[in-house]
């Protein structure tokens, strides 16, 4: 089956060549509609001439208009083309906000989380998100959605990674149309006393209530908080160890409420509504109630972007079942994906979850009938076996380059997850629902509690068994942009080989594996060469990384403060060799001296030639008169030291008109050699 004889598939490819246009060109607001009005006027002209022009040119027309919505959508959903967004006022003072609560993020060790819309600003009315820190307050309960908040404060830009190749959280709360946050202290804002009702405050009311209901049975902890994820999509109170487990074991997926739990519903619900069918117009009114107990699942869920984006797609397979006709999933998919980018919100596509959803379902619908004809066995436990063994090579397939680009690890023993825990992964979230009914109405069984918590504690147990098996999961794989769509190269032009082999299918083949192995061998032969000196940004430590080949040496007081720092620059520089060793107190740099002062060794000869000055652990010293004397290039400070030190390092040598650099503020400092 040809993917592009689909007028939605070509369309929807379209659409998301346009977001990816405007996500990296970011057009104004004004080119972007002019773009989009002479697309659509150029595709009027094609239409009323239909009959004299070729329908290519439609089609190309027809493209171009897709393109087009897909630059203004992405467009319209940055915050510097809408008006009343927050952001286009002055947040360089305290201004009094009124905020509401949208999300409840999971808590750290010193605040509770939140999502919170900006609702005015002063008397002004405003639009935006912001992220909401308050400092936890034993006294003062945690919010809830739908709580209005008024506080005076100010609003600060969300801060990038302090350390090359970090996780860049900034940038992920960009995608989600976050910008800037809020810090406050428990008696720093005021609780309204009366706030209006949203569909989210809803789900979040009545996600509470269930939560209430279970924690008064007789649930283990860890049992409770895998049911929480499975069922309500509530992951806050799963422990460390049992998320952990889960992830190592491949079998992620199965705790994080998306796609895989909404299509197993979907099945369900298929197959016990069935008999309604005997009705008249009874197809139909499967068909309604089938929707409406997809949504009123994910609402029981409370909405999250997963949620919705996986409702949504399900809803049109629904009625694709309804309708009874050979439609292709393709199209069912890339109708999906159409109303999602479009109508819910552009920059999903630049989400991990997102990505990862449809990279399976897609990879799915696609692969898994093609292993189905590889082999056909006789006895029905084999064949589902098999066909469970088909679903999960098949989805690990399409998100195997994902997982790598993102996670940098790959669970060897997911085959084994998978047939462990999704053949009775139906009755654990048919059971689980039939759990919630009964314990809303006081009439839940103490046998069926019983019965269910050794069900989730089994499972527990099998995903803590395949994880400890750590010889089979790589770590630290560095895989980069490039690798990413080699891979799927490789992957697409090796099913296509496999649907039908011929001489131009299997060169191209050859030649994304020929390219891969080529940029590989590239990036090492790069890095053999390649020689740095990293003075990163540690709090209340310090830590130094010198690359030579791919060999790293760090240089710390204390190897487990920096082994976050250390890994993720490893990774990234495709490193083979780690070594730690104590910090010196010189270095020489391209035949330049950096010399680090710290707390014990405050003083330097005189006249020393001094290139580089890092200051580290809070030394006391006066720097003015020292600046006298070495007269460096520069002057650096790490996270070890105090910020009042910091701050008056900085007013001295701003006042001397020398170069001043804290990590804090600035991020890491990078010396790199030809």
């Amino acid at each position: 089956m040809r993917l592009l004889q689909f007028t939605t598939v070509k369309l929807t490819l379209c659409l998301i060549c346009g977001i990816l246009i405007g996500y990296y060109l970011r057009p104004s607001l004004a080119l972007s509609f002019s773009i989009t009005v002479v697309s659509l006027f150029l595709l009027g002209v094609v239409f009323v001439r239909y009959n004299k022009l070729p329908t290519l040119l439609f089609a190309l027309f027809a493209g171009l208009l897709a393109i087009a919505i897909g630059i203004l959508s992405l467009t319209l959903s940055e915050s510097r083309n809408l008006g009343r967004h927050y952001s286009q006022q002055n947040l360089a003072k305290n201004k009094v906000y009124t905020l509401k609560i949208r999300e409840v993020l999971k808590p750290n060790d010193y605040s509770d989380r939140y999502v919170a819309h900006v609702n005015s600003m002063d008397s002004l009315k405003v639009s935006g998100k912001i992220l909401l820190n308050i400092a936890v307050d034993s006294s003062i309960g945690p919010l809830m959605v739908d709580d209005e908040i008024l506080t005076y404060t100010t609003l600060y830009p969300i801060t990038p990674p302090l350390n090359p190749h970090q996780f860049n959280y900034k940038k992920y709360l960009s995608n989600i149309g976050i910008g800037h946050q809020a810090k406050l202290a428990g008696h720093d804002y005021h609780i309204m006393p009366q706030s209006s009702t949203t569909i989210f405050g809803l789900a979040y009311k009545i996600r509470g209530h269930i939560i209430k209901k279970l924690k008064n049975e007789n649930f283990g902890p860890e049992e409770l908080g895998v049911i929480q994820a499975l069922l309500l999509g509530q992951r806050n109170e799963i422990t460390a160890e049992i998320d952990t487990d889960y992830k190592n074991a491949g079998a992620y997926h199965i705790l994080a409420l998306s796609g895989l739990h909404i299509g197993i519903l979907l099945g369900l619900l298929h197959f016990l509504l069935r008999p309604l069918e005997l009705l008249p117009k009874g197809r139909t009114i499967k068909l309604v109630v089938i929707v409406l107990f997809l949504w009123a699942f994910a609402l029981l869920a409370g909405l999250s972007a997963s949620i919705l984006r996986a409702t949504t797609m399900f809803t049109f397979v629904a009625y694709a079942l309804y309708l009874n006709r050979p439609t292709s999933h393709f199209n069912i998919l890339a109708l999906s994906l159409f109303f999602i980018l479009l109508v819910l919100d552009p920059l999903l596509l630049f989400q991990v979850g997102f990505q990862l959803s449809y990279a399976a379902v897609f990879a799915i619908v696609w692969i898994y009938p093609l292993l189905q004809k590889i082999w056909h066995p006789q006895y029905w436990i084999i064949k589902k076996g098999w066909e469970l063994v088909s679903v999960s090579i098949a989805a690990q397939l399409g998100v195997f380059p994902i997982s790598l680009f993102y996670f940098h690890q790959f669970p060897a023993l997911f085959l084994i997850s998978s047939l462990l825990i999704l053949p009775f992964l139906t009755f654990i979230l048919g059971f689980g629902i039939l759990v919630i009914v009964l314990s809303q109405v006081n009439s839940l069984p103490h046998v069926f509690v019983t019965v269910y918590d050794n069900v989730i504690r089994w499972m527990n147990w099998v995903i803590g068994l395949v994880a400890q098996q750590e010889n089979f999961l790589f770590r630290n794989i560095s895989f980069d942009a490039v690798q990413l769509i080699l891979s799927y190269g490789i992957i697409t032009t090796m099913v296509t080989v496999f649907i039908k082999a011929s001489y131009k299918r299997v060169v191209v083949f050859l030649v994304f594996v020929l390219c891969f192995q080529c940029y590989v061998l590239g990036i090492g032969h790069l890095a053999q060469k390649k020689e740095s000196l990293m003075i990163g940004h540690v709090a209340r430590n310090s830590g130094l990384i010198h690359q030579t080949g791919q060999k790293l040496t760090v240089y710390c007081s204390n190897p487990t403060a920096t082994t976050r720092m250390t890994n993720d620059y490893a990774i990234a520089q495709n490193t083979t060799e780690l070594e730690h060793r104590p910090i010196k107190n010189s270095y020489l740099i391209k035949g330049k001296r950096m010399v680090l002062l710290d707390s014990i060794n405050t003083a330097l000869p005189i006249n020393y030639d001094v290139s580089t000055l890092v200051l580290t652990q809070s030394p006391k010293i006066n720097l003015e008169r020292l600046l006298d004397s070495i007269a460096p290039d520069i002057v650096i400070a790490d996270g070890s030291n105090y910020k009042s030190y910091v701050d008056r390092w900085k007013y001295t040598c701003h006042k001397k008109m020398l170069p001043f650099h804290y990590t804090g503020e600035k991020g890491a400092f990078v010396y790199t050699w030809p």
